[in-house]
């Protein structure tokens, strides 16, 4: 099977389609389908079509390296490294602007000068604050009464809260590793379509139905109306899987 029937094949297989995966690569949806023909003369050079070949294998769930592999045995091979030192070794010298030693006597006057300031604000603070106490002494106005700690305090029942009932689906996908997910709400709508590297976190809700597209088994954690119900599809591909207001049911 060619390079561009994987793609064709592994993007139909993820329910997505070529509109969809350009707006998450940001690559042109005549390109696309071109790359999905065997025809990479419109990605601009074999170094744009091995870039297009990885973001777009990354968004449908599939390692890109065997496709990349292929893609230079079939072009001429991979490029040559380049040696770091002629990659960072700049072409003219760079001229350093010698540094000046900080004035230490203008910091210190600054500081002294400061110090000051501020022992003159807190004796003329002070001074204001004790006049102002003097005059609420004199006029005797009493200080308001505290609130009673019973007033305040909820009255205590011994009857149980019952639970209230749950008015949306609740779901939280913690990603273990790198894969693409989609999720749908109600009516069809998405909610999320794009790649979560291991270790983001992403919550969604939904009236009725939350509907999830996994790129790969086992690479999400998932959370149901707050129940861990683990990894789902672990050692399989892609993942459909759909939730509603009385999941995870109880076993």
């Amino acid at each position: 099977m060619s390079i561009g029937e994987t793609l064709a094949e592994e993007r139909e297989r993820a329910g997505l389609s070529v509109t969809q995966v350009s707006l998450q690569t940001r690559i042109r949806e005549t390109v696309i389908r071109g790359m999905e023909a065997d025809d990479f003369s419109l990605c601009g050079g074999n170094f744009y079509a091995r870039g297009h070949i990885r973001s777009i294998s990354r968004v449908i769930g599939i390692d890109p390296e065997p496709l990349v592999a292929e893609f230079d045995a079939a072009h001429g091979g991979a490029p040559q490294p380049v040696s770091a030192i002629s990659a960072f070794e700049p072409e003219q010298p760079v001229a350093f602007r010698e540094r000046k030693a900080p004035n230490w006597s203008a910091a210190m006057a600054l500081a002294l000068a400061l110090v000051v300031i501020y022992g003159v604000v807190q004796v003329v603070g002070h001074d204001g604050g004790g006049e102002q106490r003097t005059a609420q002494q004199v006029a005797g106005t009493p200080a308001p009464p505290s609130a009673s700690p019973s007033a305040s305090a909820p009255p205590k029942s011994g009857a149980p809260v019952a639970e209230a009932p749950r008015t949306k689906v609740e779901v939280r996908i913690e990603a273990k590793r790198t894969t693409w997910l989609n999720v749908i709400g109600d009516k069809g709508k998405t909610l999320f379509i794009g790649t979560l590297h291991k270790g983001d976190e992403k919550d969604f809700s939904a009236k009725k139905k939350v509907k999830l597209v996994i790129g790969v088994g086992g690479s999400v954690n998932l959370t149901v109306n707050g129940k861990d119900i683990g990894s789902p599809g672990k050692g399989k591909g892609v993942q459909r899987l759909s939730f509603d207001k009385n999941d995870p049911e109880p076993a």
